[in-house]
């Protein structure tokens, strides 16, 4: 029986057909501490981060089907060594003037720091050795990092992108994505913003075009299409060839 697609919308995908291990990963955008803790950044900027724990469950989900069916699974955080020289001061300034000034004490460490407690990884998510942490400096996950050569090395030209922001990192990714070719699906409901107006006009700039900048699908849809792909291997003696 052939692999299903997972539906998706404004088009199927991948639009080649081509969802394997050897083909597509998982990237998880910045479920860190920082943005889903109460003591943590977004939080001090006086945003409530219910929304974003709220998907935690679908992406602990959408990771455990990944890593059963072999697919290779790269994780993203956001934020800049001590010294600051990866900050510009318009962005210090920024944040600071909405609540919570990058590199300031909190409760878990200076905020969005590397190596402070609230820079690092959710444990519900916690990344294996195996799986890459790609540490940026800014939204995009392609800018100043390894993550478009770490691709390509292995081949991917589909990604599955779910994480936080909607509005922000997730959508700088997806379009950073889209100008080196990736095809690019972003789970809807694996994705999370401020408020549900941002998130909605968020996941709607990408599928304008007819996917302009890729697809969305339900997190159930892309976790049927994985195990729907990982059922349909080839077994030789009861074992994957």
């Amino acid at each position: 029986m052939a692999p299903q697609v997972p539906t998706s919308t404004p088009y199927a995908w991948p639009h080649d057909a081509s969802l394997s291990p050897s083909t597509t990963a998982l990237l998880i955008i910045d479920m860190q501490r920082d943005f889903l803790h109460t003591d943590g950044y977004i939080s001090a900027q006086g945003y409530s981060v219910a929304r974003f724990q709220a998907i935690i469950p679908r992406l602990v989900s959408l990771l455990s089907t990944f890593r059963r069916a072999g697919f290779p699974i790269y994780h993203t955080r956001e934020g800049h060594d001590g010294h600051l020289a990866t900050i510009s001061s318009r962005e210090r300034h920024r944040a600071g003037v909405n609540g919570a000034r990058i590199g300031s004490q909190g409760p878990m460490g200076k905020f969005l720091i590397r190596g402070e407690r609230g820079h690092d990884i959710i444990s519900e998510l916690c990344p294996l050795p195996r799986e890459p942490v790609i540490d940026k400096p800014g939204r995009g996950a392609f800018t100043h990092t390894e993550l478009d050569a770490a691709l390509r090395g292995r081949g991917v030209r589909n990604l599955v992108v779910c994480g936080v922001t909607a509005d922000a990192c997730v959508s700088s990714t997806v379009r950073e994505a889209s100008d080196r070719g990736y095809d690019v699906l972003v789970v809807e409901d694996g994705v999370e913003s401020v408020n549900e107006e941002l998130k909605k006009w968020s996941l709607e700039a990408i599928k304008i075009e007819g996917g302009l900048f890729g697809v969305t699908a339900s997190c159930e849809a892309v976790i049927s299409a994985v195990e729907s792909w990982d059922n349909a291997k080839p077994r030789a003696n009861g074992l994957y060839e």
